[in-house]
């Protein structure tokens, strides 16, 4: 693959749309347009691992998805610089890397649903073990693709909610640049290929889409039955600002809500320093006695520590990423001793946190919602002509098309529908559907 084409400006829907020239280049124009979208404004209330509490604050989606931007920026940044000075003749357009990705990382968790990963999770098994299960006959009868349902992935729910036309919208959806939604498929291939980790990038509905960006970048196909593409290079820096956001997050707001100790805490974010500067850190940490405020100088230390490392292997692995044959992540990458800091915290992460009970009770709760909901849906756009269906139809905005042809495409309605709910509002209309509760007359 080469640079030159890889960073194209065309817009998604808007191809042959000539626009007067704008002193924002395209790329920060797709930050702006994702900044202030609704979907966006959204994720403020969407869980990201805790539940969303009241008296302490932890992150959401949104503040998460902000501070991977900020990261992915940096990391943007850093590698322009770097190829600038590999390639100094100045025909390609380097500079605005770090526009593309911390547009793309502001976009990466749009479509995940209410109640965290727990919510894909609560899809996935509804399809896979619950009630959905009795559809996949239809819907393979259909040539619908029941992969998709239930290895639901926020990814691929992402890229649809970006590009695709619902009712009464523009076409192209967000009509973002080519390279903003590249840099969000992090599994360029279909659900087909996503068996051993569940993962993948593109819908059935979103493929064509998905096969004409990767064409107009020059996104090399690794094989072809089914078709899975080489990874869009600008992908690693944003799953790498994502991968450095969460986990040094997720052990910050775990201090905060008491499920580890200030001990604990500190030991584990002075583990990635060594040498003089663990000897600076802890000279500069001493230096203030809040402990809140220690754990957070630590933090910035090393995201400033990852970033660097990252931006490293990058222009190092270059030559491999372009042509397809990197096949780690950035963050596996980087120095033996931060590696084993990360790892770390990887492993204190899923004994401590991730099954902490907190977690648990959303994933529980998750689950009987979820299935509740699409259960009630789902019917409803499958058999609209019932009473109660009729009332239920009621409910759901007029962007999403109820009346889509097929079976695939009335539970990817209903999935639309409430992927796109916040925790707050899936909970509300479970209570109302239920009759738990009722609004005041």
């Amino acid at each position: 693959m080469n640079w030159t084409q890889l960073l194209s400006g065309k817009r998604l829907g808007m191809e042959e749309y000539s626009e007067r020239k704008h002193k924002r280049t395209d790329f920060q124009r797709d930050y702006d347009r994702l900044i202030f979208s609704s979907p966006f404004r959204r994720l403020q209330n969407k869980t990201q691992v805790f539940p969303l509490p009241g008296s302490i604050f932890v992150h959401n989606r949104l503040t998460h998805s902000l501070e991977v931007s900020c990261v992915g920026r940096s990391l943007g940044n850093n590698v322009s610089k770097g190829l600038m000075e590999k390639y100094p003749e100045g025909s390609v357009n380097f500079p605005e890397i770090g526009s593309i990705v911390s547009a793309a990382c502001l976009a990466h968790d749009m479509g995940n649903p209410p109640f965290g990963h727990s919510g894909e999770r609560a899809i996935s098994g509804y399809f896979k073990e619950g009630n959905g299960k009795a559809l996949e006959k239809v819907v393979r009868k259909e040539d619908g693709r029941w992969e998709d349902f239930v290895h639901f992935e926020g990814n691929a729910n992402a890229m649809r909610l970006l590009t695709h036309q619902f009712i009464g919208r523009r076409k192209g959806g967000f009509a973002l640049t080519y390279c903003t939604l590249a840099s969000i498929v992090k599994y360029p291939y279909s659900s087909v290929l996503s068996e051993k980790n569940g993962k993948f990038g593109f819908f059935q509905s979103e493929e064509g889409t998905y096969n004409q960006i990767a064409t107009e970048l020059g996104i090399h196909v690794n094989n072809s039955e089914p078709v899975k593409y080489i990874r869009y290079p600008l992908v690693y820096l944003v799953e790498a600002a994502d991968d450095i956001c969460y986990q040094i997050m997720d052990i910050e707001d775990a201090h905060k809500l008491r499920i580890l100790t200030s001990e604990e805490t500190i030991a584990l974010l002075l583990d990635f320093f060594e040498g003089e500067r663990l000897e600076h850190v802890k000279e500069v940490m001493e230096m203030v006695d809040d402990t809140n405020e220690k754990i957070s100088y630590l933090r910035s230390g090393i995201i400033g520590l990852l970033v660097d490392e990252c931006s490293r292997v990058f222009l190092e692995n270059e030559e491999n990423i372009l042509n397809g044959t990197f096949k780690s992540t950035l963050i596996k990458e980087i120095n033996e001793h931060a590696k084993q800091a990360y790892d770390n915290c990887s492993k204190v992460a899923y004994a401590k946190i991730y099954r902490a009970k907190e977690v648990l009770d959303i994933e529980l709760a998750g689950y009987h919602i979820f299935s509740h909901l699409i259960d009630s849906l789902t019917d409803a756009v499958i058999n609209p002509k019932s009473t109660y269906s009729k009332l239920l139809l009621q409910r759901i905005p007029s962007q999403y098309d109820t009346n889509a042809p097929g079976t695939y495409g009335k539970i990817q309605c209903v999935l639309d529908y409430i992927s796109g709910m916040t925790d707050v509002y899936a909970l509300d209309l479970y209570r109302k559907i239920t009759g738990q509760s009722l609004p005041d007359v």
